[in-house]
């Protein structure tokens, strides 16, 4: 299906490296940099990576309205197109688990793998309401630091900081939230691709993390469970697993593009 958007402006991005393509997905309230940034040397050591920035993330400005998925989705492929890839392997964090998703769908000739990392299907009315318990926390940056530190990372990384860590990451996790992040969570909040699992018939690598309190456990079983012949790998973390267990992840990741240890 044809990429759709030609009203908008073009995503910001980052680009880097050589050779087949992949193209990133990331997370609610997060960015290209922040999600994907610890990974991006070892991916474009060997691929022609192209990570966009959602409206109100990183590089790309805020536009007024509610994001759907279908509109990040040919966003992203109209990226790719920019960038000169015909075809990609196809990576989704959280939210952009479910953008891939529906990018595979949509753009079913273009995705050769699809890679899904701490993701959401959909249909949790706790991941609704906590959604928006975030969205509602973010004019109060010292409630919402404390709720991203017992929701957001997993426990045994957060107990094994030092009491000096401990606070650095506090004061850190205050940081001006991206202009987007209601609308992203929003969109996390009301995302459902549950119907459209069992239509994706290329090779699938599903990673979940099992102190993920953020995008349940459950939701990352029910992506490997509805796409016919998943492999499904659960790494011990929270829903950061590119700040908990860097690399587990990378060599997770490597393994599955088939990419030279480097």
């Amino acid at each position: 299906m044809p990429s759709t958007v030609p009203t908008h402006a073009p995503l910001a991005r980052i680009v880097r490296g050589s050779g087949p393509g992949l193209l990133l997905a990331h997370g609610a309230g997060g960015s290209a940099r922040d999600n994907w940034g610890p990974l991006l040397p070892d991916l474009a050591a060997h691929r022609t990576v192209v990570a966009p920035d959602y409206p109100g993330s990183g590089d790309s400005p805020f536009e007024p309205g509610d994001p759907t998925l279908d509109e990040y989705a040919d966003r992203l492929v109209a990226a790719a197109d920019e960038e000169g890839l015909d075809t990609f392997d196809l990576a989704g964090f959280s939210l952009g688990a479910a953008v891939a998703v529906r990018i595979a769908v949509r753009h079913p000739g273009r995705v050769r793998s699809l890679l899904l990392i701490a993701g959401l299907a959909g249909g949790s009315p706790r991941l609704s309401a906590l959604s928006e318990l975030m969205v509602g926390l973010r004019d109060q940056p010292a409630v919402l630091a404390e709720a991203m530190l017992t929701v957001v990372l997993g426990h045994s990384w957060v107990d094994a900081l030092t009491a000096d860590q401990l606070a650095e990451l506090r004061e850190g996790l205050k940081s001006p939230l991206p202009s987007g992040f209601p609308q992203q969570f929003r969109l996390a909040a009301r995302a459902d691709v549950r119907a459209e699992l069992g239509s994706i018939a290329v090779p699938t690598l599903v990673v979940g993390a099992a102190e993920d309190m953020l995008v349940q456990p459950s939701q990352h079983r029910l992506l490997a469970d509805g796409i016919p012949g998943a492999r499904f790998v659960e790494l011990p973390s929270g829903h950061l697993p590119m700040v908990e267990v860097l690399p587990q992840l990378r060599d997770v990741l490597v393994e599955f593009l088939e990419l030279p240890e480097n």
